[in-house]
């Protein structure tokens, strides 16, 4: 509508606006079906979104958990190479080897110790990808059950337009394979 009163109205606009001024059961019929599809399609949107979200953020903690076990990594190559030239300098003529024995004991266990946390991170790190894949994969469930609802929507806006009755039946046909969907997305993530 412009500043005007000039309207512009779809095909199916006319057809919504005289179903509800009639007494027209067919139309209504649709209308209500096309408000609880809306419903149940918003719904399964909203979870798919929310699904969506926790796989980027289970992603984002895997990635700070590869980074901690990158860094810890790092601290054991050092370590790993303070230890070599410890070991270096025990060879060396006129040094007491002695004296570097114990920072080549220190250093093999701090390593051992850095090791275990590097690996520790690291399987954290795997642990958050997969429930990362598990939330993108429930995520792509939700998006098919949202999808089949718009269709059905779409399919009885048609259905009201052409006043076909087996046009309505597939409409619910496809909205009954969206809650099929949305049955088990929810399913598999409970």
């Amino acid at each position: 509508m412009s500043g005007s009163g000039f309207h512009v109205h779809g095909p199916h606009d006319h057809a919504v606006e005289h179903a509800a001024h009639g007494n027209d059961g067919f139309s209504n019929n649709i209308a209500v079906m096309t408000a609880i599809l809306a419903t149940v399609g918003a719904a399964f949107g909203y979870l798919g979104g929310a699904t969506q979200n926790d796989a980027a953020l289970f992603k984002n903690n895997a990635a700070i958990d590869k980074t901690q076990a990158a860094n810890s990594w790092n601290y054991y190559q050092a370590k790993s190479a303070k230890q070599n030239l410890a070991e270096l300098a025990m060879t060396l003529p006129g040094v007491d080897p002695k004296r570097y024995e114990a920072e080549v004991a220190r250093y093999k266990q701090e390593k051992e110790d850095i090791k275990k946390d590097a690996e520790k991170w690291e399987e954290s790190s795997k642990e958050w990808n997969h429930k990362s894949d598990e939330a993108m994969h429930q995520h792509h469930q939700w998006a098919l059950a949202t999808t089949a609802e718009q269709i059905a929507i779409s399919l009885a806006a048609i259905t009201l337009l052409t006043r076909k009755k087996w046009m309505m039946g597939l409409a619910y046909g496809v909205a009954g394979v969206g809650v099929v969907l949305g049955v088990m997305a929810w399913l598999g993530g409970h």
